[in-house]
């Protein structure tokens, strides 16, 4: 993930988790009166990763293969495939027929509805993307929209119509990127305020350049956050150790899905990452996570995959 990333590992930067906005807590949009255990997924960007042969994927296992592994070690992926196409319904469902229940896809949005045509004349693309997400089947997670760096709230009124007509039955995210998103502007304010009268997520990035986005306002009961990691540096841990007692906190206000995407510079280091997710989190909330665990040179995945 690009937005937000430092070149350099980070150092002397404030990484406390802020607390909720007025109005955008938990308890603000939970719908629950009985709390029950929160579901927490985590994966990362991509399953196409070679160095994963021989640990997260069985070493002589043809490439044919790997979605099928990835489903087993990992609860969700990002599901960027959709964003550079609009993919037919067929080659879908033949993605989701790999993957265990349980798991969940997180397709990003098509970049030509949400950055070449700004969410006007969008019917045909949204129709084709809708049938691509209905052919996920149960293996649907939330679908987020990631909007372009220079996508400012003046430029939402398209947007907020495009938002309504949505299916309220397909959960859907918001990724913000420009500042403007987070300084209380009025037209900000009135695409936050629509977002939670419809149930929708607000995607949050947690990147260590751009700590605004890290926003904290919670519009939906579930939450999608894009975790920006340094390849283990001392940073990666304490963030997610804070994330984890954040789910903790939430589940008790009615918090239903959580899902941590994992972004790292070289994905080789994405497995460990979700594992020590996962650690933290069973610590921290008592929740199972499932997270990869090493398959050596085995080829018979069936019984090596497990969570915390």
């Amino acid at each position: 993930m690009k937005f937000g990333k430092l070149d350099a590992a980070p150092e002397n930067i404030d990484w406390t988790l802020p607390a909720s906005a007025p109005g955008f807590s938990m308890d603000d949009v939970s719908s629950s009166t009985k709390r029950s255990s929160a579901e927490v997924r985590v994966g990362g960007t991509m399953w196409t990763i070679r160095p994963w042969r021989g640990t997260v994927y069985p070493a002589k296992d043809p490439q044919r293969t790997w979605p099928a592994h990835y489903g087993r070690q990992f609860g969700a992926l990002e599901f960027n495939a959709t964003h550079y196409r609009i993919h037919p319904a067929e080659r879908m469902a033949e993605w989701a027929s790999a993957m265990p229940e349980g798991f969940r896809f997180c397709p990003k949005f098509p970049q030509i509805i949400t950055h070449f045509r700004r969410f006007n004349g969008c019917e045909g693309p949204t129709d084709d993307f809708i049938e691509g997400l209905l052919a996920l089947g149960d293996n649907l997670g939330p679908a987020f929209i990631q909007l372009p760096p220079h996508f400012a709230p003046h430029h939402a009124e398209a947007m907020k119509t495009y938002l309504a007509k949505w299916p309220r039955e397909l959960k859907v995210a918001v990724e913000f990127r420009h500042p403007g998103w987070f300084e209380g502007g009025h037209e900000a304010e009135a695409v936050w305020g629509l977002m939670k009268d419809l149930g929708m997520g607000a995607v949050i990035s947690d990147t260590a350049g751009r700590r605004d986005a890290l926003h904290m306002r919670v519009t939906a009961p579930f939450v999608l956050v894009r975790f920006g990691g340094y390849e283990g540096h001392v940073s990666d841990e304490a963030r997610l150790d804070a994330w984890a007692q954040r789910i903790a906190s939430w589940q008790n206000e009615g918090l239903e899905e959580f899902h941590l995407l994992v972004h790292q510079p070289d994905s080789v280091h994405t497995p460990e990452t979700s594992r020590q997710f996962a650690r933290l989190v069973h610590a921290r909330a008592g929740l199972k996570v499932k997270a990869p665990v090493d398959v050596g040179g085995s080829s018979d995945g069936a019984n090596l995959f497990s969570g915390f």
